[in-house]
């Protein structure tokens, strides 16, 4: 368990001005993976100035076209590191710094670790301005504080804090039999169950009898005062009859376990209904380190003609509750409603590989692919592969291969196998080509295909023409898209000398900063090069006259 003494209380500061407005809180639950850090509103601008929360030097800077986009990670004295990503851009020192490696590398992604030292912040000293970079969905600051051993923590432990006086929100409460005895209201399957809300404000579940091994699974959110952003919660506890059953707890979390989300989850529900509920008990192959108590993997036991309270108290970090009572009896019930499972020639051990073969498809299920045992409908239809679909979660990477042994080495270079998407169209996976097969990595189930792409991508100049004097200008701007395969690279030269191009895949934009300072001519020949992912390439080249007042 976390020693919260042990933390310091008063070391970080708000890395922004004002009044601290969470978009999104630490351990959110988010597409295979929980939410690392805080997202920290900037009213929907960019640029804002972003401050060092403790002194200390910057340890690591990462530039990428998606993920965090620009962030920079600070090491501080004390052993822990704190993070900023989607930044617009750095302090001028940091800046200079990045492109002068930029151009030494010729590439705008780039990963740097200064020395100690060499980039040294004092708090509250600009570190860099917000922005929108990366896979951000719309301008805002996330924000993380990571101990040494680089796990995540929750920010709010640190004594930084959000205005926030109202309760979670419950929208979900699931019933579960865990095997094949057990029942609820003679029910073999999963069950929704009605609440109501209390004056006080606490809900009331429905009435249940069950028999055997039970579960129960919980969807809710929780909101801040300053904000409506539909946030993760901080606590959520459990009691059978008084006595503490199942708690977990949003302190602390490994990157390494945080793909363990989809065994937490009912991962079904999630894809059929878009509904995203928590389980309040434990299944096999589920090593989450959030879990901090716990009595039989908080699965309760009903007997039979005996009669059972349980509680939920769901709290976020103010303390702020909301309690559940469900009331259970033990019933005799038998089931009326037997469990739903669709029986296929595939059944896959969890804790075994498995092979599958037909026409030119082959597929192989690494062992704890899976989390549990269970059928896979795979089949093979007018050379699509249909690899069940996406209601089962996957852990561990599972590798298709197509055979192109029919296909001339020529042919082989434009071919990759893509998910279809609902369109029937193909998803650009990443395609290696091993001997005479091609192959993919996946943890998706769905359908794939083997698709073509001899198309090349379209370059679109915004501001640059034929023999224009862009003396006025401080960017080169271009549009560049693939349809298809998408973009994999850009190169671009001025007189045969390389220049930065900044690429923002939300809007299709490529930048370079005159103020870079690389181009000094008045004539300049422009070259730019763009490669999609499977080497189509299209080259796009004008004359621009530009007069440097240096």
């Amino acid at each position: 368990m976390l020693a919260q003494k042990d933390i310091p209380k008063n070391y970080f500061v708000n890395p922004l001005d004002g009044s601290m407005v969470v978009a999104g809180t630490f351990g959110e639950l988010r597409s295979n993976h929980f939410h690392s850090g805080l997202d920290l509103k900037t009213q929907q601008r960019q640029g804002l100035p972003v401050y060092a929360s403790a002194s200390g030097t910057v340890s690591r800077i990462k530039i990428s076209h998606y993920g965090y986009g620009k962030a920079l990670y600070v090491l501080h004295p004390n052993g822990y590191t704190t993070v900023y990503a989607h930044l617009q851009k750095f302090s001028p020192e940091i800046e200079a710094y990045v492109k002068a490696a930029q151009y030494k590398k010729e590439k705008f992604e780039i990963e740097l670790f200064p020395k100690s030292g060499v980039l040294s912040i004092n708090q509250g000293e600009i570190l860099a301005y917000s922005g929108n970079t990366g896979s951000s969905g719309g301008p805002h600051l996330h924000f993380e504080i990571r101990d040494s051993n680089a796990r995540p923590m929750n920010p709010f432990l640190f004594g930084l804090a959000a205005k926030d006086t109202r309760i979670p929100t419950i929208n979900e409460l699931y019933a579960y039999p865990l095997d094949e005895e057990s029942v609820i209201n003679k029910s073999g399957n999963p069950i929704s169950l009605r609440l109501t809300k209390k004056p006080d404000g606490s809900f009331q579940s429905e009435s249940i009898k069950a028999k055997g091994a039970i579960g129960f699974s919980i969807g809710t959110i929780d909101q801040q005062d300053l904000a409506n952003n539909k946030n993760g919660i901080y606590i959520i506890e459990t009691s059978l009859n008084g006595e503490t059953n199942f708690e977990l707890k949003m302190d602390k979390f490994s990157f390494a376990e945080t793909r363990y989300l989809n065994r937490m989850i009912d991962y079904k529900l999630h894809k059929e209904k878009r509904k995203r509920v928590q389980k309040l008990f434990i299944e096999k192959n589920n090593p989450l380190s959030i879990y901090t108590t716990h009595k039989d993997n908080g699965v309760i036991h009903i007997e039979d003609s005996l009669s059972y309270q349980y509680k939920i108290d769901v709290k976020d970090y103010a303390g702020n509750t909301v309690k559940i009572n469900i009331p259970i009896t033990g019933s005799s019930d038998s089931i009326q409603i037997p469990r739903v499972i669709t029986k296929t020639d595939d059944y896959i051990y969890s804790d075994q590989g498995y092979n599958y073969n037909e026409g030119r498809y082959e597929v192989y299920i690494p062992k704890n692919a899976l989390y549990e045992d269970t059928y896979l409908d795979i089949n093979v239809q007018d050379d699509k592969l249909n690899l069940h679909n996406n209601t089962i979660p996957v852990h561990k990477n599972i590798i298709i291969s197509y055979d192109l042994s029919n296909y001339k080495k020529n042919d082989r270079d434009k071919l990759y196998l893509g998910r279809l998407n609902w369109k029937d169209q193909a998803y650009y996976n990443s395609s290696r080509i091993v001997g005479d097969k091609l192959q993919i990595s996946t943890r998706i189930l769905g359908t794939y295909a083997l698709a073509k792409d001899a198309t090349p991508p379209v370059i679109t100049p915004i501001n640059i023409t034929p023999k224009k004097w862009m003396s006025k200008y401080r960017y080169i701007t271009l549009e560049i898209e693939d349809e298809d395969s998408g973009i994999k690279g850009y190169r671009a030269t001025v007189n045969g000398k390389f220049i930065l191009l900044e690429y923002d895949p939300k809007t299709k934009k490529l930048t370079h900063d005159f103020n870079d300072g690389i181009i000094t001519d008045t004539e300049n020949l422009f070259k730019l090069i763009v490669t999609d992912n499977v080497g189509n390439n299209t080259i796009f080249e004008t004359t621009f006259f530009r007069k440097n007042s240096r």
